[in-house]
């Protein structure tokens, strides 16, 4: 499937929850879902009615994938990998979106969204223990120390994004240096720990792609 370019707010009201996809809009007034808009499409009050056990699997893995920026291959992937590993496949999966360094970047407020974590990312200004790594999708383990490159600390958009910090803190399962822009992925987040997740029902994915 090919990246989506359109409106991403579109994408929010097309599952009629905050995915997060642009930053402090997603926490304005401007939200569509504070608006409370309808979904997109023609006579969107025609397609309210209830969905089927498949409608709503579907549903909570676009959901996932959208709110994560991964595409449908790479998804499916990181659920194979997520259905290898030891323990409960639904909270590996989460575990493994969680530890990109895409998101990781995002989680340290380096980036005010995903989507410009991963754009911070493929323009060679992070590190990961000391080497530039820009590659979205690459797995961060625990213990690994990710940093901005010394000459991209003054950038504007990462300095802007910073001031989330003193708003909302950081992770749990994250350390973060404000000043030297710089932090270490302690431990994989525990399910419970990941709040902005917690009307995600991972368990439909799994069901899905059991079938």
């Amino acid at each position: 499937m090919a990246r989506y370019t359109g409106p991403v707010c579109r994408l929010c009201r097309t599952e009629q929850t905050k995915l997060c996809l642009k930053g402090e809009r997603c926490k304005s007034d401007k939200c569509p879902i504070n608006k409370k808009r309808a979904a997109p499409g023609k006579d969107p009050k025609g397609r309210t009615g209830k969905r089927s056990e498949y409608g709503l699997q579907l549903r909570e893995k676009q959901k996932i994938k959208r709110m994560y920026g991964v595409q449908e291959k790479q998804f499916h992937l990181t659920f194979e990998h997520a259905l290898r590993m030891p323990g409960v496949t639904g909270e590996n999966l989460i575990r493994l979106l969680e530890s990109r360094l895409d998101n990781i970047v995002y989680r340290m407020h380096i980036g005010s969204c995903r989507n410009q974590a991963r754009q911070i990312v493929l323009h060679r200004h992070v590190m990961v223990n000391g080497r530039i790594v820009n590659i979205p999708s690459f797995q961060v383990k625990p213990g690994d120390v990710i940093e901005v490159k010394e000459r991209s600390k003054k950038l504007a958009v990462i300095q802007d994004s910073l001031k989330e910090v003193s708003k909302s803190g950081t992770a749990p399962w994250i350390t973060l240096d404000e000043d030297a822009v710089k932090g270490t992925f302690v431990q994989y987040p525990r399910r419970e720990e990941v709040t902005d997740l917690a009307d995600v029902k991972e368990q439909l994915v799994v069901e899905l792609y059991s079938k």
